[in-house]
């Protein structure tokens, strides 16, 4: 059976010679898929022999990087299970993810090293007690340097010293492979585990997609994020197509790697797309070789969707939406479908998902009505890592209940509205803050918006909203209502006004519990 460890040795027997790996790093580094899979299998007999096994969760900590995809195809090869964590992670995150976890190492950059260092000064709970989610304790996992951190073991350098022969370890299809941990936006995250025979559908999805093995992949998301990592690293990796990797998000940069390296397929998440439209004489670039340019992972809104399109003629524009905990698989529009209705999420499944739209109990809703998005299909996680409670709630008969809540209209398009915890519910009346965000965000002045709520003694909710000016650009509380009750109803629109930076994770998301908890501390201090 297929794997993805032994879909890479596949294509570097089919085409030894493609590149496979460009690293555009400090130096330009490029490997053939044959080069690739050779260094791959010295990372995973250098894991085996600091005695990681089969099953053993390997903890990878990365910007990224040429490295990190060493990192992950070694592990996959001897049968671990790969747990990716977030660069930006504190030393405290950090605990708290080994050992929910259990990792048996932790692989990690040099970019890192600060947050790893930290681990030592983390002092463990007295007399063995649980470990509140406040505190956090040093780690039992081997801390293992990717790129030589001083005072730490060089993985890299040990794993040169290490044959390139495959390992024999008898890795199937059915084998646990990947924890990808949940974006935590509503608080502490969760680990959602996959075996291989989930992230191989994945694959196959995005080949009905219309991306193939001759396609050049640019990787500019953060590659530890599902989406960017399932659907663009290892989809990629298994089909056979070339990959470009920049360490960080630049707009100008983006544009320059999209022209050298004729780049044809491209995943950015809606804020990198609309500061990509910044870049003077993004209209005159050589994007000819930009077939498929997608985006997803959070709300874009209609005005920056229509500018995309409009600037970019010659790239098909595809939306993506789904859920970590999917794969991730869930809905998608067409080109066709962007361009015509730029304020929809999506209109298809996926090729190996079943969407619906359901009520509290279960039904489903009629068109026009709003439901939550339930999922069903090879990709589906397997449940979170150690928490049956929580996986009994989120898979129910099969099926995964997503907490997005969205409305299918008469032609089949179905638009995200809000998450379920996020829905404002002022004076008994439902609002969906995506819906305000989506208003807002076109008025001049705001360059980032999001819509949250406090408690209020009469109404049970009002509404806040938390904007970021456009540079040298002024608002009101009065103005934005004005503006915003051009499109909605007047108890849809703020009654307060927070000015600051808008909290995102990483692919793109508001972190709203943030928010929330930063306004309702500044109401009760009043």
């Amino acid at each position: 059976m297929a794997t993805l460890g032994s879909l890479l040795a596949v294509n570097a027997q089919r085409h030894p010679d493609r590149p496979a790996l460009i690293f555009e790093g400090a130096e330009v580094t490029e490997r053939s898929y044959v080069e690739l899979d050779r260094e791959v299998n010295q990372y995973a007999n250098a894991l085996l022999s600091l005695g990681v096994s089969k099953g053993d969760r390997v903890a990878v900590l990365s910007p990224n990087s040429d490295r990190f995809v060493l990192a992950i195809y070694g592990a996959f090869k001897i049968g671990a299970i790969v747990t990716p964590f977030n660069p930006r992670s504190t030393a405290r995150e950090l605990a708290y993810l080994l050992e929910d976890s259990g990792a048996a190492v932790l692989l990690f950059a040099d970019a890192t090293a600060a947050a790893v260092r930290g681990l030592a000064g983390l002092e463990a709970p007295a007399g063995g007690a649980a470990m509140p989610a406040e505190a956090a304790a040093a780690p039992a996992a081997q801390l293992l340097a990717l790129d030589g951190a001083d005072g730490f073991p060089d993985f890299h350098a040990l794993a040169a010293t290490m044959p390139s022969d495959a390992p024999r370890v008898d890795v199937s299809e059915d084998d646990d492979c990947m924890i990808i941990y949940t974006s935590g936006t509503t608080g502490q995250p969760k680990g959602a585990l996959f075996d291989h025979h989930r992230l191989l559908w994945v694959g196959n999805g995005m080949a009905a997609l219309g991306v193939s093995s001759f396609d050049r992949n640019l990787h500019v998301a953060p590659m530890y994020h599902c989406a960017e990592l399932v659907l663009f690293v290892l989809s990629g990796f298994s089909m056979g197509t070339t990959h470009v990797v920049l360490p960080a998000f630049e707009p100008a940069a983006v544009l320059d790697a999209l022209e050298r390296h004729r780049i044809s397929v491209f995943l950015g998440v809606p804020t990198m797309y609309q500061l990509m439209l910044t870049v003077p004489g993004i209209e005159q670039r050589d994007l000819s070789s930009w077939r498929l340019g997608f985006f997803g992972a959070a709300p874009m809104p209609a005005t920056a969707v229509e500018k995309l399109v409009a600037t970019l003629p010659s790239v098909g524009f595809m939306q993506l939406c789904g859920p970590t905990e999917g794969g991730p698989s869930g809905i998608y529009s067409t080109p066709e479908e962007v361009a015509a209705r730029p304020d929809a999420t999506g209109r298809w499944s996926t090729v190996n998902c079943e969407v619906r739209l359901v009520n509290e109990a279960g039904e489903d809703v009629a068109v026009g009505v709003t439901g939550e998005i339930i999922l069903r299909g090879e990709a589906i996680m397997k449940g979170y890592w150690n928490k049956p409670e929580a996986t009994a709630e989120a898979i129910r008969d099969g099926w995964l209940h997503t907490g997005d809540l969205a409305v299918r209209d008469a032609d089949g398009f179905i638009t995200v509205v809000d998450r379920l915890k996020d829905m404002i519910i002022t004076g008994g009346r439902n609002v969906y803050s995506v819906e305000v965000e989506n208003a807002l965000a076109g008025h001049p002045a705001v360059q980032d918006v999001a819509i949250v709520s406090r408690e209020h003694d009469t109404f049970g909710e009002t509404i806040v909203a938390v904007v970021t000016l456009a540079p040298g650009a002024a608002a009101t509380l009065e103005g934005l209502r004005e503006h915003g009750a051009e499109y909605l109803a007047d108890y849809k629109l703020p009654r307060e006004l927070v000015f600051r930076d808008i909290p995102r994770n990483a692919s793109g998301k508001i972190l709203k519990h943030v928010l929330r908890s930063e306004i309702r501390e500044a109401a009760a201090a009043l």
